[in-house]
């Protein structure tokens, strides 16, 4: 019976498929090793036997890269960050192996290898080569099993997303806006009133806002699709309501935001940092120290999206309307607003009843404690 071999300080198995090609992977334990020698074996048994379909062919990462930079790449708005990350990271570490080599033990491998990177750099990486191997395995049947890769794991604190945290603070902020001219100030105020993302404001049509049925269709960022690659609804709240309505009526064209040319704002447009850093100064708002620089600005643009939703739970609107509004994937992502509702544990406070019925023997040592020096 074949069992793992020492290979410096991993465990190497071989094994022979269906097809009678010699098999090996590497795995950090002899034991998972030593699993995942067994699951082989029987995996080319049950071949053999009819029990499971073949093997796909014997592909390598290269394959892979060449069809997700010809087929999935382009339809993302991310292509070209996709493009970047293989060739500048992926390409290098696994550009050589046959998919069936990438392993978990592999990817921890590349983890360490970009340890000068910040663990989430490194995660986006990850989710790269995750959505890549899923697509062998569900799109092109190159695999059939992807392998449980983990990424970093780390904590969220509050202070990771900024924003403006008062109805004052938001009154402040948009007069300062104002005077930067009416197109910055309907930029920023209709950020702060939809949670929309920089891409989905650059991108809206006036086509996309019905101010009939006062909602907003969200399906593009900039001229690709929004992030989640899905189309939402966005209600027009009071306050935005009548502004929209002017706007509509000062603004005509397609394009809902342009910049000074007249032409959709891009990326690094100067409405999103140079402008809205001239915003914040005018009103006052104070530089900050985060994640230990000590010039950055008290709120992004993204923490206009923060704004609306914080001040939606604040006010007492559903996390699962948020969520929709947001384009959430999951809940999860929306529940980092839950502790902004307005008694959002008052039902909880008596859970585990009102009074405590102490023993004798713990009565005696809450009466007796000493307090502390």
């Amino acid at each position: 019976m074949a069992r793992p071999t020492r290979l410096r300080d991993k465990w190497r198995i071989r094994w022979i498929d269906e097809n009678g090609k010699r098999r090996s992977e590497v795995y950090g334990s002899y034991e998972d090793a030593e699993f995942k020698l067994k699951q082989h074996e029987v995996e080319v048994q049950q071949v053999k036997r009819g029990l499971r379909p073949p093997t796909g062919p014997d592909r390598s990462f290269e394959d892979l890269a060449a069809y997700w930079l010809r087929v999935k790449a382009p339809a993302k708005r991310s292509a070209r960050d996709d493009e970047s990350i293989i060739r500048t990271h992926l390409r290098p570490f696994f550009g050589g192996l046959r998919l069936a080599e990438i392993t978990a033990a592999m990817a921890n491998e590349f983890k360490i290898s970009k340890a000068h990177l910040s663990n989430k750099t490194v995660n986006n990486h990850l989710t790269l080569l995750i959505a890549m191997l899923n697509a062998a395995r569900h799109d092109l049947t190159w695999l059939t099993e992807v392998p449980r890769i983990k990424k970093h794991r780390f904590i969220k604190f509050e202070k990771d997303f900024r924003y403006l945290k008062t109805k004052e603070e938001i009154a402040r902020f948009l007069r300062a806006a104002r005077a930067q001219g009416e197109m910055i100030f309907m930029l920023n105020a209709t950020a702060v009133y939809t949670g929309m993302r920089a891409g989905e404001l650059a991108g809206l049509h006036w086509d996309d806002v019905d101010l009939d049925r006062r909602l907003i269709t969200v399906q593009r960022s900039y001229e690709g699709p929004t992030k989640s690659g899905d189309v939402r609804h966005v209600p027009v709240l009071e306050p935005l309501f009548p502004l929209l309505r002017k706007w509509r009526l000062r603004h005509p064209g397609r394009l809902v935001f342009t910049n000074e040319s007249g032409r959709m704002i891009g990326q690094s447009g100067r409405p999103f940092q140079e402008v809205l850093h001239r915003v914040l100064e005018a009103a006052e708002f104070p530089l900050i120290e985060y994640k230990g620089k000590k010039d950055q600005r008290y709120v992004t643009f993204h923490g206009l999206r923060h704004t609306f939703a914080s001040h939606w739970v604040m006010a007492g609107g559903t996390l699962f309307k948020l969520q929709k509004i947001l384009g959430h994937k999951s809940i999860e992502t929306t529940m980092r607003y839950a502790h902004l509702a307005p008694d959002a544990f008052a039902e909880d406070y008596e859970l585990l009843g009102k009074d405590v019925q102490l023993g004798g023997d713990v009565r005696q040592l809450v009466e007796h404690q000493q307090p502390a020096s």
